[in-house]
């Protein structure tokens, strides 16, 4: 049965999830305190770049199943559900900053008058939601407002895919119809087999950072082990293979290069840290410093190996970067590494250029480049820093014709190292030795 959906915070994580309920057949309204956000959504187009969101939004704007406010008292009393999608940015103590999650329960709570659930989708620090809840009983006395956790496992430049078809679906709650309205929120994707994880409020809210700290660990410990085989003379490729081929480990998130980087698998593991310091869990604590030194210390790997391959003289010698977003598939360049190795490289005096087909970059560091030509022309080396398609698909003879040197930084251990090397590229990959 359709219900009234309310989605509160319409950026990266809320468009997506308000335009999928609109797709389960909900009615559903976003809300958000940008006018200019939600009048771009409420057009129909989308203020990020994320596959396929914008002909979702289309659709169901067009039909009325979806539209988008900046007042809280059009969704205060009409919603059966209202999903808590706001940001939940790294603070300076590198703990989750909630005072977005603060700012929508001190103004919604005064609206309500019935009975209505507050599902959290924001990634918070283990304990939040009794506090929400604490906070929903003063200002809503009698209403009975319910706050469950229903943490999102969105993976960026997948978002839609992600929101329709999950993995599975964790709901923590605390009473039996909170659950069952929970279950009719989600009636398609569980009638099509979708695992539901049900369990405590504690345990949801854990669930989301846990795996972001064990998929970080995964890159960690591969990037790690690319040092290892840089040393020894092995190759981290094949003994990425090697190891995927153990059912307990398993291949996926073994790809040495420049580490993770984005808005949320940083943030989440450092709010894990921050949530783990103050429980006096130090051992916790201590080993996602390590994780996460060694993903920051990849990247600086990266740009020394850049600098040496041009004999430790850098300045005023063009550089052409292939990449700026975080990651493909998406125009976010939040703690891209491909981005730090450009500062890098800037800060000793290279002239910087960067070619990414979505990611805009600004500032006085970088060129940014309109095509991939434009980047490669007279360039002294080149990195490829994101794993574009784009990219894997550029002929190595057509672009040996445009540099000045055929050296070739694959930061990503993506391009056909073999082929490259067939057009006379010396092609340096962290962890595999180099040839020519």
């Amino acid at each position: 049965m359709p219900l009234n959906v309310a989605v509160i915070g319409t950026n990266y994580l809320g468009a997506a999830h308000a335009a999928g309920m609109a797709e389960f057949g909900h009615r559903v309204i976003g809300v958000d305190v940008d006018p200019g956000r939600v009048a771009v959504l409420a057009s129909g187009h989308s203020t990020i770049f994320e596959e396929g969101l914008e002909p979702l939004l289309a659709k169901h704007t067009a039909s009325g199943r979806l539209r988008f406010t900046t007042d809280y008292r059009e969704i205060a009393d009409w919603a059966d559900v209202h999903f808590l999608c706001v940001g939940t940015p790294q603070s300076e103590s590198g703990a989750a900053d909630l005072s977005q999650v603060w700012s929508v329960v001190e103004s919604l709570g005064p609206l309500l008058t019935r009975p209505t659930l507050i599902a959290g989708k924001s990634t918070v620090p283990v304990g939040t939601a009794p506090l929400l809840q604490q906070r929903l009983d003063r200002l809503a006395p009698g209403a009975g407002v319910e706050v469950m956790w229903n943490p999102e496992f969105l993976r960026e430049a997948f978002a839609v895919s992600d929101t329709l078809s999950p993995d599975r679906i964790v709901l923590g709650t605390r009473s039996a119809q909170a659950l069952e309205t929970m279950r009719e929120v989600y009636a398609i994707p569980i009638s099509d087999g979708v695992p539901v994880v049900e369990c405590d409020i504690a345990t949801a809210e854990l669930i989301k950072v846990a795996a972001n700290a064990f998929l970080a660990t995964k890159i960690s410990f591969i990037n790690a082990m690319a040092q290892m085989c840089q040393a020894a003379g092995g190759d981290v490729t094949l003994l990425a293979d090697a190891l995927g081929h153990d059912t307990r480990i398993g291949r996926e998130f073994l790809n040495a290069g420049l580490g993770f980087g984005g808005g949320c698998l940083p943030k989440d593991i450092r709010a894990l840290a921050a949530r783990a310091g103050e429980l006096r869990v130090d051992v916790l604590a201590d080993f996602i410093a390590s994780v996460e030194a060694i993903n920051e210390g990849q990247r600086a790997e990266v740009a020394e190996l850049a600098i040496a391959q041009l004999g430790g003289d850098i300045a005023g010698r063009k550089v052409a970067v292939l990449g700026a977003a975080f990651k493909p598939g998406t125009d976010d360049t939040r703690n891209s590494p491909a981005l730090t190795v450009a500062d890098h490289l800037a800060a000793a005096g290279a002239d910087v250029w960067i070619y990414d087909p979505e990611a805009q970059v600004s500032g006085p560091s970088f060129t940014q480049a309109e095509t991939v030509e434009d980047c490669l022309r007279d360039a002294e080396l080149v990195l490829h820093l994101t794993e574009w398609p784009l990219f894997r698909q550029l002929d190595p003879a057509d672009c040996a014709g445009l540099v000045r040197n055929r050296v070739l930084i694959d930061g990503r251990l993506k391009l056909d190292r073999a082929r490259w090397q067939a057009a006379g590229w010396k092609v340096v990959q962290m962890g595999r030795a180099a040839t020519l």
